[in-house]
């Protein structure tokens, strides 16, 4: 706690936390960074302590959008920078060389453990697979593709049991294409001694793996996935911008960026909707943002149940402001 002083009034500051810099009416916007991050619950005096005690988010349903493209001066640039990474036989791109178990199922979760711990191999547990339907398992579906198809991956063990919905043979009609050199499937119920077979072939996966070498690879190769951290009332002016400032440099240079977590866009999705280039972008920016809401409609749960416990001790009142 830090005793300051706001034009003689006396506060106490905790760190990360917001204190009013003039009076706040009942029902005015609260306004930090430029935006509205929620409204006043009543009367905040000059130099109040403004959190969640006096502060209400001002999401609800969804909204209305007009495409306004702000142009942030972000042009394309040639570059000779680099990174070294491994270039697949499909010409994709990986900055790891790793061998890697997809489970179709989550019954092989233990199986797959002890593949990884005798060999090495990534192995990524899920609860998935056994008795899905419908669009819940193509999406379980979609989500291992990604991963078989990942490049990070050298080679991969499809792992599976044998009776599950979500068996190999069918998942084969969602992989589509494969190179038989770098994915390998293994139906556990299949072999008398599974943990065998399966060292076997991760090891045939791993001396595939050793024909790759690092090289240099241009940078608009190059693709980040980003992910939140920690949030605090000191993140805005932090991680995030720098986060930012990284990611439209490595665009401008042809790289990719992916934004992950689309309900911590909701009261901020304004600022990634002028960003839009093109009206089409702008489109599915929208349709992305309010499908979602729409998502927490059907299931009886609020847009704003965000953000969480940790956030709000550092300082984070509304989902707006996170």
């Amino acid at each position: 706690m830090i005793i300051n002083k706001l034009d003689n009034v006396e506060i106490n500051l905790k760190n990360g936390h917001k204190y009013a810099l003039c009076d706040i009416k009942e029902g005015e916007n609260i306004i930090k960074y430029g935006s509205p991050i929620g409204h006043a619950i009543c009367d905040i005096k000059k130099g109040e302590h403004v959190h969640t005690h006096n502060v209400k988010t001002n999401l609800s349903g969804n909204l209305e959008y007009i495409y306004n493209y702000k142009d942030y001066g972000i042009k394309n640039e040639k570059s000779d920078l680099y990174f070294e990474g491994y270039v697949r036989e499909n010409g994709d791109v990986g900055i790891r060389n790793e061998i890697w178990i997809v489970n179709t199922v989550g019954c092989v979760n233990k199986t797959a453990e002890i593949l990884a711990n005798k060999t090495g191999a990534k192995h990524f547990p899920h609860p998935f697979g056994c008795s899905q339907l419908g669009d819940d398992q193509k999406t379980t579906q979609l989500i291992l593709k990604g991963m078989v198809n990942h490049p990070n991956a050298a080679g991969v063990l499809v792992l599976g049991l044998g009776c599950e919905n979500n068996n190999i043979e069918v998942f084969k009609e969602v992989l589509g294409e494969y190179s038989k050199k770098r994915v390998r499937f293994l139906n556990a119920q299949d072999f008398d001694d599974e943990i065998a077979e399966g060292v076997k072939i991760i090891e045939e996966l791993k001396e595939y793996a050793k024909g790759f070498k690092r090289e240099k690879i241009h940078i608009s190769k190059l693709k980040l996935g980003l992910k939140c951290g920690g949030s605090d009332g000191y993140s805005g002016i932090s991680a995030n911008p720098l986060v930012g400032s990284l990611s439209d440099r490595v665009i401008s240079l042809g790289g990719s960026c992916v934004l992950t977590e689309v309900p911590e866009m909701f009261g901020a999705e304004h600022l990634l909707m002028e960003r839009c280039e093109n009206k089409e972008v702008f489109d599915k920016t929208v349709k992305l943002i309010n499908n979602f809401k729409d998502y927490y409609t059907r299931h009886n749960q609020v847009i704003y149940e965000n953000p969480s416990p940790g956030n709000k001790a550092g300082g984070i009142s509304t989902l707006e402001e996170k």
